[in-house]
């Protein structure tokens, strides 16, 4: 059914329970997991007149990007399973996320996308979006939602 499981990771307690899923499935299905981190770099000034090493910011995004794939993929070995790992940049200043992610779904053939949800809701949800909102919209294939371990904030 599912042969090809694409995982997103970030750096928090949600995103490590979405990967945890997707290896118990991909186990049960004998699928490959790609998991993936999305850098965000639409935050980045683009004139030269703001006076910030963009260069600098840059590069240490992609140093903490790296942490959070090698991290990823440290917890996969550790829960025994093999699993591919990339890092991708949005590729302009206004590409969102999730069209990023939609992009690689698409690219490597994904069959279905895991991803955890912060579950925020109002003020939050407004504020701060959902990545996981705008998959289930954009995404070519079935979106498999993980709630946080913690439930909603």
């Amino acid at each position: 059914m599912y042969a090809k499981i694409l995982v997103a990771i970030d750096e928090s307690d949600t995103s490590l329970h979405a990967l945890e899923h997707a290896i118990e499935l991909a186990r049960k299905l004998s699928a490959s997991v790609r998991m993936i981190h999305v850098l965000d770099m639409s935050w980045l000034p683009l004139g030269p007149e703001i006076a910030i090493d963009t260069a600098a910011l840059s590069e240490a995004r992609r140093s903490a990007g790296e942490r959070i794939i090698a991290s990823a993929r440290d917890a996969a070995r550790q829960a025994g399973f093999d699993a591919e790992a990339v890092l991708v940049e949005t590729e302009t200043p206004i590409q969102q996320v999730a069209e990023a992610l939609t992009r690689e779904a698409s690219r490597w053939g994904a069959d279905l996308v895991v991803l955890g949800t912060h579950g925020r809701r109002g003020f939050q949800h407004l504020m701060l979006g959902s990545v996981a909102e705008q998959m289930v919209r954009r995404s070519p294939g079935p979106v498999l939602l993980i709630p946080s371990p913690k439930g909603p904030p």
